[in-house]
């Protein structure tokens, strides 16, 4: 397999890796979760009824609003700081723009987490 080819499908697998490897640990713990809840049933402990809930993370917008605000920051200062140039000769620099998506959303998931407090 040449250089050319392994590089962009390594590059293309990581995250569906990463993925795969999140949703297996997760599959894990319920299961075991599952398990355990079992186990007390068949001792015939009572069971309370916060173990029989699924264990959710916290909604946490503020948090999820600011890793997409420094990733989207994060994005543009590297393509600015890049000097390489494209096939045009334009350069990367250009391409900055790029990094607006995730910013933008992040200011999304911003205001409405600050719009959603309860105070």
């Amino acid at each position: 397999m040449s250089p050319e080819i392994f590089i962009p499908f390594a590059v293309t697998a990581m995250p569906v890796l990463i993925a795969l490897i999140t949703m297996g640990y997760r599959y894990q713990q319920t299961q075991a979760r599952y398990r355990t809840l079992v186990q007390l049933a068949d001792k015939g402990v009572a069971l309370p009824p916060a173990l029989l809930e699924d264990a959710h993370p916290p909604y946490s917008e503020r948090r999820r609003a600011l890793v997409l605000i420094s990733g989207g920051l994060g994005l543009m200062a590297m393509l600015v700081a890049l000097p390489l140039q494209l096939d045009g000769g334009q350069s990367v620099a250009s391409l900055w723009g790029l990094g607006l998506l995730p910013l933008m959303t992040g200011l999304g998931y911003l205001a409405s987490w600050w719009l959603n407090r309860r105070d």
